[in-house]
């Protein structure tokens, strides 16, 4: 029986990496470059995204796919206020993206003026480090008053990404955070991989996480 549901993950998983590589396809034939956005909840994925589009449109134009798992629009909305395309994926409480949803969520945005399409995953930080969705760069977003252990709690999600984001540092005065700690944790797991600390807030950091960005867009 154990046997049997170990084959069914396997066949989940592969069925959705190949769907995965066919979205990434898509993407590259547009020049279009995808992001996916990973967090736990509260973490700021949606207030990342909304400060991202305000400093880098319209030189760059970008379009959202939001996940949420109920039906409500409060996010979806923020980013519909910008003037920036956008589409929602209800997952029906699932905890997390596949790459059939974001095949569909693609199919539901205009892409023939987009250089990059930012996908805000559901807020969790286990299932979507096992779902590939055919992004180019897959990021998780850490804040301040989570902690500093996250990375030892959760491992998984933190080995595969290609970039990180530490959110909040303002409140690094208030919050018993040892950001040497928290690094040490994530060097093990993924080596070399770029960190970037920044305050929705204060915009702190911004400059250093876009320009970063900026240089994977293709041809810019």
């Amino acid at each position: 029986m154990v046997i049997s549901k170990i084959q069914i993950v396997e066949n989940i998983l592969s069925a959705n990496d190949r769907i995965a590589e066919e979205n990434l396809e898509y993407l590259n034939a547009r020049n279009i470059l995808a992001v996916n956005i990973m967090a736990s909840p509260g973490a700021g994925k949606t207030s990342v995204i909304l400060q991202t589009i305000r400093l880098l449109s319209p030189d760059i134009r970008i379009a959202v796919i939001e996940g949420d798992t109920a039906p409500v629009t409060i996010d979806s909305d923020k980013v519909s206020h910008l003037g920036i395309p956008v589409t929602q994926i209800n997952t029906g409480g699932n905890c997390h993206l596949d790459a059939m949803m974001v095949r569909k969520g693609l199919q539901h945005l205009e892409l023939d003026h987009t250089d990059l399409v930012i996908i805000e995953n559901i807020g969790n930080l286990i299932c979507p480090a096992s779902f590939k969705l055919g992004t180019h760069i897959s990021l998780v977003i850490a804040s301040v008053p989570e902690g500093d252990d996250k990375p030892y709690k959760y491992p998984g999600i933190y080995r595969g990404i290609d970039c990180l984001i530490l959110n909040k540092i303002d409140l690094l005065p208030y919050i018993d955070f040892n950001q040497d700690y928290f690094r040490k944790g994530i060097k093990v797991l993924n080596p070399g991989i770029p960190i970037f600390p920044i305050s929705c807030k204060t915009l702190e950091g911004f400059d250093a996480w876009t320009g970063w960005l900026h240089t994977k867009m293709p041809g810019k």
